[in-house]
């Protein structure tokens, strides 16, 4: 109990509630779009269960991912992964959402959340799975599921005013890719294969950790700055 009474779970609870935010800002507009052929009295309904639904099975990818990251390497390859989504959210692409399909049935509208939701939201799961396995000890998937819910009406509700914020204040986003850089590091630094290579301290970690920001930003800004240049 005393876990989840530190800074350190906290600030752990924070970084999942942001990277809900940057990475899952599209969920709002795909349960918008997977439920606007519902009836009027059929579309919370519809909204709740779809998440309800992309919830618990990102939960569960997410428990296998932090369980797979403890194999040899593969934390190597999750924070090249992030390091790669980072630098993405920096410099995006133009995505639509036009292959959303609508249905006029609960259930149908309901499915086709989920699994959209389980399409678009493999980045969220792997840099979520890094922060818990950062934080260590037996509070990793309480750390998880408390992160998620908080975050639930934050995506639903709120998104809108996020997104906003993000368009009028553009380093949040820049932020938001400096800390998955941040987040690759320190992911790194913890794969068993290179316990015996690195030093295991916090200094090495917190180094590779903004080694990471550092690299994701710089290279987020030359992509962005390229793509303006050739456009």
């Amino acid at each position: 109990m005393e876990e989840f009474l530190t800074a350190h779970f906290w600030l752990s609870v924070g970084q999942i509630i942001m990277i809900d935010i940057l990475l899952g800002g599209d969920n709002a507009v795909v349960i918008a779009l997977a439920c606007r052929q519902l009836p009027k009295n059929l579309r919370l309904k519809g909204i709740l269960w779809g998440t309800v639904g992309a919830i618990v099975l990102r939960v569960i990818l997410i428990a296998f991912a932090v369980t797979l990251l403890q194999v040899p390497f593969l934390k190597l390859v999750g924070a090249a992964l992030l390091l790669w989504i980072g630098v993405k959210l920096l410099a995006p692409d133009e995505e639509g959402h036009s292959n959303i399909q609508g249905s006029d049935r609960l259930w149908a509208a309901v499915k086709t959340v989920i699994i959209a939701d389980l399409v678009m939201s493999i980045d969220n799961v792997i840099a979520i799975a890094g922060v818990a396995t950062s934080a260590g000890g037996q509070n990793q998937m309480p750390l998880v599921i408390f992160g998620l819910l908080v975050s639930i009406p934050i995506i639903i509700w709120g998104s809108q005013v996020v997104l906003k914020l993000m368009d009028r204040f553009p380093h949040i986003i820049t932020l938001g890719g400096m800390l998955l850089g941040w987040i690759a590091g320190t992911m790194a630094h913890s794969d068993p294969s290179l316990k015996d290579a690195l030093p295991q301290s916090m200094a090495w970690s917190y180094g590779l950790g903004i080694i990471g920001a550092v690299s994701v930003l710089l290279v987020g800004k030359w992509l962005k700055k390229r793509d303006q240049t050739t456009a």
